[in-house]
């Protein structure tokens, strides 16, 4: 068993298009070194967005706390709002952008749990 406060995660990464990632449960050592799904929490800024791209091998759910989300996955685009969750399967490529004036928060879950090798940015 193993309980986390995201107040205590101090390495947080900022991506460079603004993301903030607190990685709560994953693959890192840091965050416990679970290999069957990890989970994130991720503050995009107003006007901010995830790059575009795609995971080869991990399922990924967003589920929305707080704020606009909206999302591209391959030709569709969609909003997102809080209570709202989506499901993006493995080869699908995807992005979430807040066009809306406050943070954008939500959820990220991953199976198996995200590793950075398997994020691909695609340009847009």
């Amino acid at each position: 068993m193993r309980v986390v406060n995201k107040d205590q995660i101090k390495d947080e990464l900022v991506t460079p298009q603004g993301e903030i990632i607190l990685e709560l449960i994953g693959k890192a050592e840091l965050s416990g070194g679970t290999s069957k799904h990890s989970l994130a929490q991720v503050t995009i800024p107003p006007g901010k967005s995830s790059a575009l791209h795609y995971h080869k091998i991990s399922e990924e759910t967003y589920y929305l706390l707080q704020g606009e989300g909206w999302m591209r996955i391959d030709q569709q685009e969609f909003s997102l709002q809080p209570g709202q969750a989506c499901l993006i399967e493995p080869g699908e490529v995807h992005q979430i952008f807040n066009p809306g004036k406050t943070d954008l928060k939500f959820l990220a879950i991953c199976a198996p749990a995200w590793v950075p090798e398997d994020s691909f940015e695609v340009s847009g």
